[in-house]
């Protein structure tokens, strides 16, 4: 077969996948409108989870499992779109981590609005300025985000899924001669992130000036010279600031992860994680009896953190299943005045 014959065989699967990419598109629409009759929710991280485990598992080609959650995802983002259009409040400003993670769930077509703080993402999703949310939760070298655990327990909205993000770092300059540096802009916990890496270069007395984000930061080292950033690659290259390293960061596995909030409540998927926010009394064994409860109904706990938010002592706890799960639902009945559920969504990892 001919270069021409193959490209002629490719235009013809193009054609068909573009008459039953439209043909989706108009069963999507269809089902879209049956969902506004009842106000039923359009994104249904569930259903999508669903469709990707389906897709993987009768796969038999050369598309790997990755591939296959990069098509169909961004399918199902233009076909949100085309459904009602709905913006995604994300902790900004663009080429943030967090604008990675939104669009590795939301796909590029969707309407994304940066917002300066964690607090100001749960105000826009309360407010409906938002339909969805997304904000960090915690670092695998950091540890929880307390902002996060703030706003959760202070507002009324669920958690509908999770995203994990690897975290890696570029140090970028327009200095090419790094020993001329006298100042290096980037997020705070990023300096923390990239000890080793400043140390081995001769950096470590270099003056470190701390700001909202690391793109923030390149945004700033590309104006003033003999200045530098520690960003991601996106951040630096968004700003047309040369990258000198890549990975820079300590750990090789740093990885943040981030959960999406909206208004609505998920149905089970069958491989649920369910997280929430537990106050117990001082009573002397009052932790040990409530997770004992836990242990009888054979629930796997997978993360209990204890927080103080506003003076007050409270653990934020996951476990496997959904919250309306049979052997669940009783335990959280059973302690509904010392608990707040703060969402069941498909579970996309164990652990960070």
């Amino acid at each position: 077969m001919t270069l021409d014959d193959l490209r002629l065989k490719i235009d013809t699967i193009d054609n068909t996948l573009l008459k039953l990419y439209n043909e989706r598109m108009d069963l999507v629409h269809t089902v879209g409108e049956l969902k506004n009759t009842t106000g039923a929710a359009i994104y249904r991280p569930e259903r999508e989870q669903a469709i990707l485990k389906r897709l993987k598992a009768q796969n038999k080609g050369k598309l790997t499992p990755r591939a296959i959650d990069a098509l169909f995802l961004e399918m199902f983002a233009v076909a949100r779109n085309l459904e009602l259009p709905e913006a995604v409040a994300y902790l900004g400003p663009e080429a943030s981590f967090t604008h990675q993670a939104a669009e590795s769930k939301f796909g590029a077509m969707s309407q994304y609005l940066p917002i300066s703080s964690i607090t100001g993402i749960f105000r826009a999703v309360s407010k409906g300025t938002a339909k969805f949310g997304v904000i960090p939760i915690e670092n695998s070298s950091n540890g929880i985000v307390s902002d996060t655990i703030q706003s959760l327990d202070s507002y009324a909205l669920e958690i509908i899924a999770e995203v994990m993000v690897e975290v890696h770092l570029s140090f970028a300059s327009t200095c090419d001669d790094i020993t001329k540096i006298t100042k290096i802009y980037s997020k705070d916990i990023a300096f923390g992130q990239c000890r080793k890496f400043l140390e081995d270069l001769g950096l470590e007395d270099v003056e470190q000036i701390p700001v909202e984000s690391t793109v923030k930061g390149a945004k700033l080292a590309v104006k003033e010279p003999y200045s530098a950033s520690i960003c991601p690659a996106v951040g630096a290259k968004l700003n047309n600031l040369p990258i000198l390293f890549e990975n820079i960061e300590d750990n090789s596995n740093n990885r943040t992860r981030f959960f999406i909030i909206s208004n609505f409540k998920n149905a089970s998927s069958g491989e649920d994680k369910t997280s929430i926010l537990v106050r117990l009394s001082n009573a002397s064994g009052s932790l040990v009896s409530f997770l004992q409860d836990f242990e009888k109904a054979n629930i796997n706990l997978t993360k209990i953190k204890s927080h103080i938010v506003d003076g007050e002592s409270l653990f934020f706890i996951e476990f496997n299943g959904h919250q309306d799960d049979s052997q669940v639902k009783p335990i959280l009945d059973a302690h509904k005045h010392e608990i707040k559920i703060l969402g069941s969504y498909v579970k996309e990892i164990d652990d960070i």
